[in-house]
């Protein structure tokens, strides 16, 4: 079913309660005299109100009136904050640089306001030492602090061990700074010349920042599993160097 309002000739009922384009109260009046009212003005006659005795009309520019709460209703979704969950997954055996890599994706998930999951995954012998695991979740909770507390404390789930962490810094006040530095750098490149190297040095800069979301991350979260490669070869083959020329 429709849910927009019944506009013009679609109203079916003998008298309406009419109120002027300024909002001024009319009275009850004919739907005749309401209709030729709105075409003396050069505008629609709006159901506004269809369950009241007399239904409740209005004379109004019902194109602009719809624009109009379009975007009202565009700027509203553009400043909801939803916070998201992210997942990180750890090994207990992780390795030095792969835990570094990762804490820095939890420092960028809790800068961007939202909750992070940490998932210590057991494999094989690894299940009889959870003592591995807390640890582990204990490092990063430690190493974040300063962005982020424990909210849920780590709980053995079957082969996992789950602990979720929650950022000091709400959802909108992350936005409303990464909106206040896409503004400053998109100034500071307007206030450049555009063929200088630091203008175009900024212009590589992504202006995503403020994304619906703030661009989530799920890609990275996905090839978390992935195994590491094996390390190159340190040294390479020697070259062969040429034979010497022998003299005439």
């Amino acid at each position: 079913m429709s849910t927009e309002p019944r506009i013009n000739d679609r109203i079916r009922v003998p008298e309406v309660r009419l109120v002027g384009p300024s909002g001024e109260q009319v009275g009850i009046v004919p739907l005749a005299k309401a209709l030729e009212l709105a075409q003396e003005y050069d505008l629609d006659l709006v159901e506004v109100a269809a369950t009241a005795r007399p239904p409740v009309c209005k004379l109004m520019d019902y194109g602009k009136f719809k624009y109009e709460s379009a975007m009202k209703a565009r700027e509203a979704r553009k400043n909801q904050a939803h916070t998201v969950i992210k997942e990180m997954k750890l090994r207990p055996k992780i390795d030095p640089h792969d835990y570094d890599t990762k804490k820095g994706h939890v420092v960028r998930f809790l800068k961007q306001g939202d909750k992070v999951k940490i998932t210590i995954m057991f494999r094989g012998r690894e299940q009889s030492r959870p003592e591995l695991g807390f640890r582990l979740l204990q490092r990063l909770a430690d190493d974040v602090q300063d962005l982020g507390f424990v909210e849920s404390s780590p709980k053995q789930d079957g082969r996992n061990m789950i602990m979720v962490l929650g950022p000091h810094k709400k959802k909108t006040e992350a936005m409303a700074e990464a909106r206040a530095l896409a503004d400053a750098r998109k100034a500071e490149r307007q206030g450049r010349t555009p063929g200088s190297d630091a203008a175009a040095d900024d212009d590589a800069v992504a202006d995503d920042l403020v994304a619906d979301d703030l661009a989530t991350d799920d890609a990275v979260t996905e090839a978390q599993d992935a195994p590491a490669e094996a390390p190159a070869a340190e040294a390479d083959a020697p070259v062969e160097q040429p034979a010497a020329s022998q003299g005439a």
